[in-house]
């Protein structure tokens, strides 16, 4: 990486300020209450509708804890209004994370929190919406120049919280075109990616949510290009997002995002059904 492009990527939301101190203390206080409360976090996670993974996620700190959640937790932990005292100040953290990105990211972060619908096409790498953690980890480990330690779980804790998009209501439409390789691809092992490819599965299973298989064998492919992002912001025109070797590209004339679109539907076209891509991955997880 230049010395040019590290001025261009300084820093990530949770390295910019203390939210990320915040996040971590207000995991500390759920880990403490719910142990105090003899409560296991698949216990815990069931009674505030939460699976025991997220709530995991929670008090390490690497994922935000919505404000109702909180609220919940208060009363069922016997925080005596501990947890709900600490939402403004989340509130108020998570609303500057929207400016507090890089310069050279900050307009597409603010664009995929509130748009009403996300596409996205992968060809070489899973989206960072869906990896998982242990995946995302994995990502950052072996990305160069090497990344300190504290950097690399900086990093994974920002891309787990862009995935609270997913619980937005109301929802919005999501659906990913992805290449077969994406899926062959073992990032961080056998097991990692294992538990990789069941997350494609639980995500592709969401109502709002389509993913589809691009298979490796077809013959013919409009776009031979890089992957990119389709978002349609509330109430504005669709906008376009690539990113090619740290050089990123958010494309909002009319006419270079209608030509974007149009690659799009046709590699959906192309691309096998959400079912039987689910059937594929099912498949490619049966041989692991």
């Amino acid at each position: 990486m230049t010395d040019v492009q590290q001025e261009r990527r300084p820093e990530t939301p949770a390295e910019a300020d203390g939210t990320t101190g915040l996040i971590t203390a207000l995991g500390k206080m759920l880990k403490l209450l719910r142990e105090r409360a003899g409560l296991t976090q698949k216990e815990f996670g069931a009674m505030v509708g939460y699976g025991p993974d997220a709530i995991s996620a929670m008090e390490r700190g690497v994922r935000v804890p919505q404000p109702d959640m909180l609220v919940k937790a208060d009363e069922l932990l016997g925080a005596g209004g501990l947890l709900v005292a600490a939402i403004p100040e989340l509130k108020e953290a998570m609303k500057r994370a929207r400016t507090r990105h890089p310069e050279w990211y900050r307009g597409y972060a603010v664009l995929e929190a509130e748009a009403v619908e996300l596409h996205h096409y992968s060809n070489h790498a899973v989206h960072g919406l869906l990896q998982t953690e242990d995946h995302a980890r994995a990502v950052f480990a072996k990305r160069r120049p090497f990344l300190d330690e504290e950097t690399i779980e900086r990093r994974v804790a920002d891309r787990l919280s862009r995935q609270q998009v997913f619980e937005k209501w109301p929802s919005p439409v999501v659906s990913y075109v992805i290449e077969e390789v994406v899926l062959d691809r073992p990032i961080g092992g056998p097991r990692v990616h294992k538990v990789q490819l069941e997350r494609l599965l639980r995500v592709g299973a969401m109502r709002n949510v389509e993913i589809q298989v691009m298979p490796t064998k077809v013959q013919e492919h409009p776009n031979l290009d890089s992957a990119f992002n389709l978002l349609t912001p509330k109430k504005h025109a669709q906008v376009a997002y690539t990113e090619a070797q740290g050089y990123p590209r958010l494309i909002t004339d009319l006419e270079e995002v209608r030509k974007i679109a149009d690659r799009y539907g046709i590699m959906r076209a192309m691309a096998l059904p959400p079912m039987e891509s689910r059937v594929l991955i099912e498949g490619k997880l049966e041989q692991l």
